[in-house]
């Protein structure tokens, strides 16, 4: 198994456990914040999607999915269009409603555009510095691991929301 089978694996994971926090919910549910403070299932699976969207369109240099597929009218957010949810507001956090469907959709869209770029990578290419504002560079390889990292975080965290209302 080389470098990019397991980030591939590693990202393989992800449409599951997206589906699993938010399939059968309805957007009230989805939502649903534990206190005023508390982030939403629905700005959790739109925020790591975003946060990938975002990072690896970047590194592969291409538009992101958000843009170039439409779904940031779909959506329809009072946001421009470059958010991804950093820094947002209780207020903001609020502001994100959507539907399962649509939040699948684009995750599942994302994905696949995802694929497709970890798919042509080389175990060389993942050395390639994508940042310099860090101290050490960031490379290809660290990029896409700490993606995969914090859409990991957040999917359990939207499953553990879930968990929490449907036991209400």
């Amino acid at each position: 198994m080389d470098a990019k089978d397991i980030l591939l694996d590693l990202y393989g994971r992800l449409p599951d456990a997206v589906h699993a926090a938010v399939d059968g919910l309805d957007e009230s549910a989805l939502s649903a914040r534990l206190d005023e403070s508390a982030n939403s299932i629905a700005w959790l699976v739109w925020h790591l999607t975003r946060v990938q969207d975002d990072h690896v369109s970047e590194v592969a240099g291409h538009e992101q999915t958000w843009t170039a597929e439409g779904w940031a009218s779909r959506f329809g957010l009072p946001f421009d269009e470059a958010e991804t949810g950093y820094g947002f507001s209780s207020e903001q956090v609020g502001q994100v409603r959507a539907s399962a469907g649509l939040l699948t959709g684009y995750h599942d869209a994302v994905h696949a555009r995802t694929v497709a770029y970890l798919q042509g990578l080389t175990d060389d290419d993942l050395d390639r510095v994508v940042d310099e504002d860090w101290d050490p560079p960031v490379t290809l390889g660290v990029r896409l691991v700490s993606v995969a990292d914090d859409d990991l975080e957040h999917v359990a965290q939207a499953a553990y929301v879930r968990g929490v209302l449907e036991r209400r």
